[in-house]
């Protein structure tokens, strides 16, 4: 705040609006400020400006910088413009984290593009990928979220001065000349009008945060179940425990998702406070200044962690083949189903596969062992072909065109 007031006395000089002489004045310690005083101030005027213009004021002395300080401005220009000065600032090392995040999925999706590992949907095993594939999956997801708060960060971070009513009337017929100066000075964007009570942009903000921290918090989830020690695939920290010091808990995976729970709720409070009346909200706007600052500190640290995540991320290439081959054959169902169905129909292949597979269960033999004791599987396809049909990797589809896409794009973004 005391940053965007200093820009306005430089931008009201500029503009004629106040004397040179003013400029000198900027240089004066205005620290330490009393946090306490103007926090008791917030509470009598409902906004902390009016503290903090009397504040730098006596700090400032009799000269012009405090004659002129704030003029044409009113409590909530200050505080959106701060808002938006602090959202620039942290987006910064949020999109660094991210960045460094996505790099390292750029790394993982190629070192494993062949690393064959089961997939899985509702929990259940299905059928198989490569953890390459997985990683992709994040990289794509996380430069998304990278250019939308990019986005938010270049154009959507505006500048806000428009006086009582968003006429700038104070100013003269100076006032857009100051706006662009002031926007200048604090490397924001400059709107088309002052958007007291029009919230998209504060809204957009919320919005991007809350995608970049659910796209963190679906690497993280992934993350903290491959690292399960029922499931094995990952490990991803070092974590100990405090009465089991055999655990290598999660921690940075964990931190992610703590953060990414609490997000929803506060995008929905910037989301339900855009209903603002007329030309100064009366609570709704209020509501934000917290919620906001509370969705920067979370989806920074949401960042921090994932990028701590990925860094330290081992894959397991052996648990995911001895995961891959826990059924004894029954995931590669659907690949012998395609290639019998080419001899038999569609129809005939699921219903001997179907039987196959019940023998397979509660015999507890390999699947490749009942299809080979069905005469009109040996018939249709052979020693050779049933191999082929069960092995993992050759039912990988497009997996490594997959792959190169989302290299390429994210080569292109980078």
């Amino acid at each position: 705040m005391v940053d965007v007031e200093l820009a306005l006395v430089r931008a009201l000089v500029g503009a004629e609006l106040a004397p040179a002489s003013a400029l000198k004045d900027l240089g004066t310690d205005l620290d330490p400020l009393d946090l306490a005083a103007l926090g008791r101030s917030t509470g009598e005027h409902g906004t902390p400006v009016p503290g903090l213009v009397k504040a730098l004021r006596e700090r400032l002395g009799d000269g012009p910088a405090a004659d002129v300080l704030h003029r044409g401005a009113t409590s909530q220009d200050i505080v959106d413009t701060a808002l938006m000065l602090v959202a620039r600032r942290a987006l910064e090392p949020i999109l660094d984290d991210l960045a460094v995040a996505a790099d390292r999925c750029a790394e993982l999706a190629e070192r494993h593009r062949d690393t064959v590992q089961i997939g899985r949907t509702l929990l259940q095993q299905a059928v198989p990928l490569t953890f390459g594939l997985v990683a992709a999956g994040w990289l794509v997801d996380l430069d998304v979220a990278r250019a939308e708060l990019a986005s938010v960060r270049a154009t959507g971070l505006a500048v806000q001065l428009g006086g009582a009513v968003g006429t700038l009337a104070p100013l003269g017929d100076r006032g857009v000349e100051v706006v662009a100066a002031v926007a200048a000075q604090l490397k924001l964007a400059e709107p088309d009008l002052p958007w007291h009570t029009n919230r998209t942009r504060p809204a957009r903000l919320a919005s991007a945060l809350g995608l970049a921290a659910g796209v963190l918090a679906t690497i993280a989830r992934d993350v903290t179940l491959y690292a399960q020690t029922e499931v094995g695939e990952v490990v991803a920290g070092a974590g100990g425990s405090s009465t089991m010091p055999h655990k290598r808990n999660p921690v940075d995976a964990v931190a992610v998702v703590a953060c990414a729970q609490r997000i929803p709720a506060l995008v929905a409070t910037m989301l339900g406070a855009m209903s603002q009346e007329y030309q100064r909200a009366a609570g709704a706007w209020q509501a934000e200044w917290e919620t906001l600052l509370e969705l920067l500190r979370l989806t920074g640290s949401a960042a921090d962690a994932a990028h701590a995540m990925l860094a330290g991320l081992e894959v397991d290439p052996q648990r995911m083949r001895a995961n891959l081959e826990l059924t004894n054959g029954l995931v590669m169902g659907e690949s012998v189903a395609g290639v019998l169905g080419e001899s038999l129909g569609r129809a005939r292949a699921q219903e001997l596969l179907a039987e196959a597979s019940r023998r397979a269960v509660s015999g507890g033999r390999s699947l490749r062992e009942e299809l080979r004791d069905v005469p009109e599987v040996r018939d249709a396809l052979g020693e050779d072909e049933l191999d082929r049909a069960l092995d993992p990797a050759s039912y990988l589809g497009v997996t490594s065109q997959l792959i190169d896409r989302a290299l390429a794009r994210h080569r292109e973004v980078s």
